[in-house]
């Protein structure tokens, strides 16, 4: 039976991505990277998801979009452009391997202006905290098994791939919980204004 909670309006969870988003060319360039290693391990995440840098992944209820939405922009005023130098590959034993991301420190830093302007917001519960992404990468394929890894990784530990982007907006993407699609709910590009970001939290 489904959660009755689920389907009174405004109290729908949904599953929320704050993401940088490579152009065009590039993700290009990096779906044939992960195509490549579907066609070699077979590993069905590899094709899923179109290539970005995560932020920030959170459960929220659907009530709570606008005010997020209206933080991040106010954020993301605050914010300057990124350039995102992206170099070879790494991995998180034993399930991920990932392009590698050399322009840490800039992304670092934004992820700790959201948390610390947004966290509270982005917070359902004790049991769903967001999930604020210190380590920057940008996934080829996760959830992978044992051989999968191992031998995918004997082979991309030895492989090369340069690319870089400028970074000028974040996106704030959401689906059903459950569900495979997400769609964009908000686009905040970086304007690097004086702005107070925390002026807003004496409002809200």
């Amino acid at each position: 039976m489904k959660n009755i909670i689920n389907s009174i309006p405004g109290y729908r969870m949904f599953e929320y991505l704050v993401i940088l988003n490579p152009h065009e060319e590039l993700r290009n360039k990096i779906m044939k990277v992960k195509q490549d290693f579907y066609d070699s391990y077979k590993s069905t995440s590899a094709l899923y998801g179109k290539p970005h840098l995560t932020l920030v992944n959170f459960v929220q209820y659907e009530m709570a979009e606008e005010r997020i939405i209206n933080r991040l922009k106010n954020i993301g005023m605050g914010f300057h452009p990124v350039k995102i130098e992206l170099k070879d590959y790494g991995s998180f034993p034993s399930h991920t391997i990932y392009i590698n991301v050399i322009s840490k420190l800039p992304i670092q830093g934004l992820v700790k202006t959201i948390r610390s302007e947004a966290q509270q917001l982005m917070k359902l519960n004790n049991d769903h905290k967001p999930h604020f992404i210190l380590e920057p990468h940008l996934t080829i394929a996760r959830k992978l098994q044992p051989w999968q890894y191992e031998k995918g990784w004997l082979e991309y530990s030895h492989k090369s791939f340069t690319g870089r982007f400028i970074a000028d907006a974040m996106l704030l993407l959401k689906r059903p919980v459950g569900e495979m699609k997400y769609q964009i709910a908000g686009r905040f590009e970086f304007q690097n204004l004086p702005v107070n970001t925390t002026q807003g939290a004496l409002f809200l």
